[in-house]
């Protein structure tokens, strides 16, 4: 059958931790607590998506950080400060994910859906393998457990944005063909990772890193805003080539249905 039959999730900002906070907050924690260094929480959200120590690295080239960085050590982000970095983050994330395990509004409703449609959940993530070992059994407890997850360091080949993790899931998974898979995120590499890896692309232009706000600031927020946030948050996704862009996962049995459709026609992603 011409069908969908696997999706893969992204984590945080996806799946769990509306807004995508957990990490964002352990990067400007870390560069504090180890250099001294204040970064921003928008700077922190820049290169997400990434694994751990490229979004580090990706951190100390951004012109801003980087002139903080000379100003204050007289040269820039050598890879042992990345290492250093690595090392103070690693604890911190570890310790504090626990508490970014709740599914986000409607992904229990909607995972179920699609299992009753003889979908397969897989899932990759930004975070490591240490990180993993503690949010994916607190999900668990929480009501989300996909059947299949990746950490961005299980494969020697890398994470995003190359196609690798996304490919793992469809392996392990037993998946047909990629064009009957459709990849799910918050953040441009992961939008590019299910491109390069042949999939339907689909970008969260509310529940993630683009939008930027915690649950509680979103209910609170003036319609004007939600929707100037939401159009930035989408048009940056479709500039990546997603194929659709919605606000939340929720909404991922519909943009399903309709790809079935185009598969149906003999459309590819």
């Amino acid at each position: 059958m011409k069908q969908i039959n696997a999706v893969i999730l992204d984590w945080a900002g996806t799946t769990v931790d509306f807004g995508s906070f957990a990490p964002t907050q352990i990067f400007v924690e870390a560069f504090k607590q180890t250099f001294d260094i204040d970064i921003s929480l928008a700077e922190a959200r820049i290169p997400m998506g990434l694994g751990k120590w490229q979004h580090i690295e990706a951190l100390g080239k951004l012109p801003a950080v980087d002139a903080r960085w000379r100003q204050k050590l007289g040269r820039s982000m050598s890879h042992q400060d990345i290492d250093a970095l690595y090392q103070a983050f690693m604890p911190l994330q570890i310790a504090k994910v626990i508490d970014f395990a709740d599914p986000i509004e409607g992904v229990p409703q909607a995972i179920a859906a699609l299992r009753e449609q003889g979908i397969k959940i897989g899932s990759c993530s930004g975070y490591p393998r240490a990180v993993m070992e503690v949010l994916v059994p607190a999900a668990a407890q929480r009501g989300y457990a996909p059947d299949y997850w990746v950490a961005t360091d299980d494969l020697a080949a890398g994470g995003r944005p190359g196609p690798w993790m996304a490919l793992q899931n469809v392996i392990a998974l037993g998946i047909d063909a990629v064009a009957h898979c459709v990849k799910v995120d918050d953040a441009v590499p992961g939008i590019a990772e299910g491109l390069n890896a042949g999939m339907w692309s689909i970008g969260l232009a509310l529940s993630g890193n683009e939008f930027g706000a915690t649950w509680s600031e979103y209910r609170q927020m003036a319609a004007g805003e939600i929707e100037q946030r939401r159009t930035a948050a989408a048009d940056k996704l479709y500039a990546a080539g997603a194929h659709y862009v919605i606000d939340t996962l929720a909404q991922l049995p519909g943009a399903i249905a309709d790809i079935n459709r185009r598969l149906a026609n003999g459309e590819r992603p």
